[in-house]
């Protein structure tokens, strides 16, 4: 049975059937999917919905019609550029600094005196975050202001170092990009390939969820198109700003509307959630439409712990462990698993196993040994 659209999404919609481009902020549980599925089945024209990972990917593709195609932004760019390069990619090691500096021909120290010296491993080290930054960034070129800033040094002997520095990530990004380089490649690399090439993407609709925390090599791809554009989300709601992610909403040229009507709590989690979105500095003020009897309140029994790390959420799974509680991690907890497990084989001698990555890519995988730590994890006891 199809549900009525809210005031606010019937508005969303009728921008969007007019043609015009959107940034639409969507408040926690405010229906920011159900008003893009709208948005798709207000039209036969093609579309394409950018998702932030594989799991919202899938899940969307069971909500929109035939008429819109559902990616992520990694499966886009590994179709175009990444499949290139997959044996790069399915190759296991990760490449030590020892091995960067001599791939790169970084022989010697440099000597900032007083006993300051920046080894040859360190400079193997700031050289592929050069790297890094480059991919996260919306350049052409590694340039040295990718440097990042190295404890002690002031800025005459930093810009010094970057100087330095820039000659060998230049080469590191040749070595990156060549079909038989040496260096790891990895899936920022193929991703920041794709933007460069200045994709246009197979649609004539696009739709941009979590637009709070777009990789600027993404807003730029997007930002780039000839097709009406959507981008939604919510900028109190930003949590990758750790990887240069930028809230593309703010300053985008469109037409700005609001989602704030939840159905996800009731009035007195509202007033609560607004207290704090004023402390985001956000103007936006939700209304609670969802269950009247949630609450606030403390309770000798949760059912859920939120942790800021991975490091606060395997404390909370151990002890719940030692009381006896059913404990569970939201995604499985398989990063955790790898750390663990990969300890252990140090421990005993051993190199670190490889890993499965979840890179978003439609029907492959890869093997890397690179990780990523979330910056939020979310520890859940069973109700069993």
């Amino acid at each position: 049975m199809a549900i009525e659209p809210t005031t606010e999404q019937q508005a969303a919609r009728e921008v969007f059937a007019a043609g015009q481009d959107l940034a639409l902020v969507a408040g926690a549980g405010t229906g920011k999917t159900s008003t893009l599925v709208l948005m798709g089945a207000s039209t036969r024209r093609r579309g394409l919905y950018v998702a932030f990972n594989r799991s919202i990917a899938e899940d969307a593709r069971h909500r929109f019609g035939p008429n819109v195609q559902c990616r992520t932004a990694h499966s886009l760019a590994f179709q175009a550029v990444g499949r290139r390069y997959s044996d790069r990619l399915n190759a296991a090691a990760r490449i030590p600094a020892k091995q960067t500096a001599r791939i790169l021909g970084i022989t010697r120290s440099v000597d900032f005196g007083r006993d300051r010296q920046i080894s040859v491993t360190h400079q193997a080290r700031l050289v592929m975050s050069m790297i890094r930054r480059f991919c996260y960034s919306t350049d052409q070129q590694v340039m040295a202001h990718h440097a990042e800033p190295v404890n002690g040094l002031d800025t005459d002997a930093q810009n010094f170092l970057a100087r330095i520095l820039l000659r060998y990530a230049t080469m590191a990004w040749e070595d990156i990009t060549a079909p038989r380089g040496q260096l790891k490649f990895d899936h920022d690399h193929y991703m920041k390939l794709w933007a460069m090439d200045r994709p246009v993407l197979d649609a004539e609709f696009v739709l941009l969820d979590e637009a709070q925390d777009t990789n600027p090599v993404l807003e730029e791809v997007f930002l780039s198109q000839d097709a009406q554009r959507v981008c939604v989300g919510d900028p109190a709601q930003q949590i990758y700003g750790w990887r240069n992610a930028r809230d593309v909403m703010t300053g985008f040229p469109a037409q700005h509307l609001h989602l704030t009507q939840s159905f996800r709590f009731g009035p007195q989690i509202a007033a609560v959630a607004n207290r704090w979105l004023k402390h985001a500095e956000s103007a936006m003020q939700l209304t609670g439409h969802g269950p009247t009897a949630s609450r606030i309140g403390r309770t000798p029994h949760p059912d859920a712990v939120l942790c800021r790390g991975n490091a606060d959420a395997m404390a909370e799974v151990l002890a719940f462990l030692d009381l006896g509680i059913p404990v569970a991690l939201t995604g499985g907890g398989s990063a955790l698993q790898r750390i663990a497990t990969a300890a252990m084989e140090l421990k005993s001698g051993n190199a670190p196993p490889t890993r499965s990555c979840s890179c978003s890519l439609p029907g492959k995988k890869c093997r890397s040994t690179s990780s990523t730590t979330a910056p939020d994890r979310t520890s859940r006891r069973s109700s069993g």
